[in-house]
């Protein structure tokens, strides 16, 4: 099976036209400085006035004006004169929002085990989604399975226009490329991107999940959005199949040219065999996989739940139903993330520390061990410690983010891109 490369710049349809290439175009994780990136940020909200969004921005209202007109004109934003104070005259005092009926974007998070597909409106908020198993039988069948399953999710929503497509995906990511190694998925230089570019005929982002996650934190609203989060350091933790992290300084994700570091062999102190040959690792610590083995290991719940094999989530339910062994086991996991979170924290140094994923959020009696662990296994001073607003949708929403960060990064710019690739 043949794969499409970023080097062929068209292809030629059975109707005889010609399609461009859709291109592959790296993510912005960062709060952008851009005018009209900034006014439309400031709309996601919710309806807003012209003064208030030069408030909210800084800019000057000639400034917010100007980029008005242009995101009304590229139809991102509408107005509502609906909305219009009583006796109030002229334009400059229809409130505006962010156009949330029209367009939408694609986010796929395709994980070691299942992939999740979504469809999410210009404010970031998910409006649907499916999950199918992640293949598991070679990478140019995965991505085009992949790519073929989004397409056919997409065609649902044929009422409103399609922007762009994002991945989050663990494993190494050349962000320019879209090329993907992936050790577990055993992918080598899997052209995610260019296939997904092919097949769905739009722009196509691609990033690394955890920081993917991070910069969904910085960019998309929470239900409750902490004070001060785009200032400053974070320390984004992630635990669920895998275990990874992501910095973000100042609103920006930091992104290392090279790559995510790794804290999948960070040492443990537990005797579990990992794959390097070494015993404790984090990942096969703590990994939902991993735990779950332990859990049948130990006789705390069976192989199979009837005709389907067990998953973490039996394991979730006897610690619910009153399992001591269940209780215990999901304790211990508890207290070796919050000790591990500590050892990182100790080392960066962060203004706040954030945790995503199933790990902490699948059990929520498992937080209060998380946070003992971390109080005592800690040196520093206290810290802003919280779990991720977005609980446990964290995939979901890297996926999203990732589909719109260069929109919100700089957004007619896009609009440009999207119109040249039509």
């Amino acid at each position: 099976m043949s794969i499409p490369t970023l080097e062929r710049p068209a292809s030629r349809v059975a109707t005889g036209r010609v399609r461009v290439q859709r291109p592959v175009v790296a993510p912005e994780l960062r709060i952008s400085d851009n005018p009209a990136a900034a006014v439309l940020r400031a709309a996601t909200g919710g309806p807003i006035s012209r003064d208030n969004a030069a408030r909210a921005t800084g800019l000057s209202i000639a400034t917010v004006n100007r980029q008005v007109s242009s995101l009304l004109s590229a139809g991102l934003l509408r107005e509502r004169p609906d909305l219009t104070t009583s006796g109030a005259v002229g334009r400059p005092r229809v409130p505006f929002e962010v156009d949330y009926d029209t367009y939408l974007t694609l986010g796929i998070h395709i994980g070691a085990a299942a992939t999740k597909i979504v469809v999410a409106d210009l404010r970031g908020r998910i409006l649907g989604g499916l999950a199918i198993a992640t293949p598991q039988t070679g990478q140019e069948f995965a991505t085009t399975t992949v790519a073929r399953s989004a397409k056919a999710f997409l065609q649902r929503w044929h009422r409103r226009k399609p922007l762009w497509a994002g991945v989050a995906i663990g494993g190494r990511v050349d962000p320019l490329t879209g090329v993907v190694d992936h050790p577990k998925l055993e992918w080598k230089g899997a052209q995610i991107g260019a296939v997904l570019g092919e097949v769905l005929e739009l722009p196509v982002s691609v990033a690394p999940h955890v920081e993917a996650m991070a910069g969904s934190e910085l960019l998309l609203p929470t239900p409750e959005p902490p004070e001060g989060q785009q200032r400053g350091s974070s320390l984004y933790f992630y635990v669920r199949e895998t275990a990874g992290i992501a910095v973000t300084l100042d609103g920006r994700v930091h992104t290392p040219s090279n790559g995510p570091g790794s804290i999948a062999h960070l040492p443990t102190g537990s005797d579990v065999e990992c794959t390097c040959g070494r015993r404790g690792c984090l990942e096969v610590t703590v990994g939902d996989r991993a735990l779950h083995a332990r859990a049948v290991g130990r006789g705390i719940i069976p192989a199979y739940n009837g005709t389907a094999g067990s998953t973490i989530a039996d394991l979730y339910r006897a610690a619910v139903s009153g399992s001591v062994p269940a209780r215990e086991l999901l304790a211990e996991r508890a207290a070796m993330l919050g000790s591990t979170v500590a050892l990182v924290r100790d080392m960066l140094n962060p203004d706040r520390v954030i945790l995503g994923g199933q790990a902490f959020t699948g059990y929520r009696p498992g937080i209060a061990h998380v946070a003992e662990a971390f109080r005592q296994s800690s040196t520093l001073p206290p810290t802003d410690i919280r779990i991720s607003g977005f609980g446990g949708k964290v995939q979901e929403f890297a996926a999203v983010v990732t589909s719109l960060s260069a929109l919100y990064a700089d957004p007619l710019a896009a609009m440009r891109r999207t119109a040249f690739a039509d």
